[in-house]
């Protein structure tokens, strides 16, 4: 039995041609910068700007905080690989990327419950808004975020790598992922993995069954509304909130069924860029696409920066 996490990995990537595993590297690339610039414009602009102080565009800068940890934790070692022709990945390196990618994944499906309890509290009880989504909720709503994905992030990479691997110490996939980590297992040592992920699997269904309710009583409370105009109002602060949800859900269901192959398809690399850049990169496309408020903030912010730069 050989023990190959004293010498790290090999990350395969997409493509044994390197013009082709350039191609993808450039075209992630290009994604990388375009998930990066609009989180960070939402994460400035939430935090520039008095008008979004409000709990929702406090979460909506951790949601896009959530999302640029989540991106840059496989992307930009993917594309220096890409472009340095060198799959190698050091032991701790490949932890780490587990570690943290796991924690965005789980603390990004908290955040999206947390947001979806803040819309329903402000739709369907909006005299009591202020005080039960108080600065200490708040606060304390994302703490639980965090503290829920570094749990499960500490859980997930601690119950993977205290396994023994055997052959060839290489992953068919561009990041360290769990399952293709897993396939290296010399025996049945992976069935406490298997135990973490069913607990946070379990959480998950529990965070989109408390989502879907919320949704549930906000719908039924909008189109109760005799009032056209506030039910245009309610459904342009929901819709960008539930298109984000739908996106998240529907690639993270692609990941969890989709086969994990030994070579690569087509089809893998079209899933495999849904669920690790489509999120974090659409997701602040969505929000200043379909809120009013933020495309305001927006172009208050470059307004301010133009006169800046020309005074």
């Amino acid at each position: 039995m050989t023990n190959f996490t004293t010498s790290g990995f090999l990350l395969l990537g997409f493509s044994a041609t390197p013009e082709l595993e350039i191609f993808y590297a450039s075209l992630f690339l290009v994604l990388y910068l375009l998930a990066l610039t609009g989180n960070m414009l939402i994460i400035t602009t939430a935090s520039l700007d008095d008008s979004l102080q409000s709990p929702m565009y406090f979460f909506l800068k951790h949601l896009s905080l959530l999302d640029l940890c989540y991106i840059s934790v496989t992307v930009p070692r993917f594309i220096y690989n890409s472009f340095t022709h060198s799959g190698n990945i050091s032991l701790w390196e490949c932890i780490m990327q587990c570690f943290v990618f796991t924690l965005c994944a789980v603390a990004e499906m908290a955040m999206l419950t947390v947001m979806s309890y803040d819309r329903y509290v402000a739709i369907c009880l909006p005299l009591h808004y202020d005080v039960i989504m108080d600065v200490r909720t708040c606060v304390q709503g994302v703490a639980g975020v965090w503290v829920s994905g570094t749990l499960s992030g500490a859980m997930h990479t601690a119950a993977t790598f205290s396994i023994h691997f055997c052959g060839p110490r290489i992953i068919h996939q561009f990041f360290c992922d769990i399952p293709q980590i897993l396939k290296l297992s010399c025996s049945n040592e992976y069935l406490g993995e298997i135990g973490v992920t069913a607990f946070v699997a379990v959480l998950a269904f529990l965070c989109v069954i408390f989502i879907g309710f919320s949704y549930v009583h906000i719908f039924s409370f909008v189109l109760r509304m005799p009032s056209a105009e506030g039910r245009a109002k309610a459904f342009s602060t929901c819709l960008p909130h539930l298109a984000v949800v739908l996106l998240f859900i529907s690639t993270s269901v692609f990941e969890f069924l989709k086969p994990h192959s030994d070579s690569p398809t087509p089809l893998d690399i079209f899933l495999t860029v849904l669920y690790t850049i489509v999120p974090p990169t659409f997701n602040p496309i969505i929000y200043s696409l379909r809120n009013k408020a933020i495309k305001l903030a927006i172009s208050k912010l470059f307004q301010r920066r133009v006169a800046y730069l020309f005074c």
